[in-house]
């Protein structure tokens, strides 16, 4: 946007799906696992909630105001179809649950960026 770019390219289709987790809610399960944890057992922590690529490159151009197209590049690799996390251990050992949604963490990131 900074640019004025007309556009903006992603990499392959944008079909595969990721989990994104806020930093504060990072630093939250941490803290509970430092003290609530005790097992040798691996614990995921995240939200639990996976978008896909197009749909994340679409909302952070709302976020951010892009008016640009988004071009998908199909020549170039999609990386592994899917990356979601099974955070039912943490939620139920330490009671760790995702409180700040992917929107209002990206909006969050945003401003602090736009306002730093």
């Amino acid at each position: 946007k900074e640019k004025g770019e007309p556009s903006v390219e992603g990499w392959g289709d944008g079909s595969a799906s990721r989990e994104f987790l806020y930093a504060g809610d990072c630093a939250t399960a941490i803290e509970l696992a430092l003290e609530n944890y005790n097992s040798s057992e691996p614990v995921n922590i995240g939200t639990g909630e996976e978008i896909s690529i197009k749909n994340l490159v679409h909302f952070i151009r709302d976020i951010v105001g892009f008016e640009g197209e988004i071009i998908f590049d199909p020549t170039k690799p999609n990386g592994q179809p899917r990356r979601c996390l099974d955070t039912s251990r943490a939620e139920r050992e330490f009671g760790f649950k995702a409180k700040i949604s992917l929107e209002e963490g990206l909006t969050r990131t945003y401003n602090w960026y736009i306002n730093s």
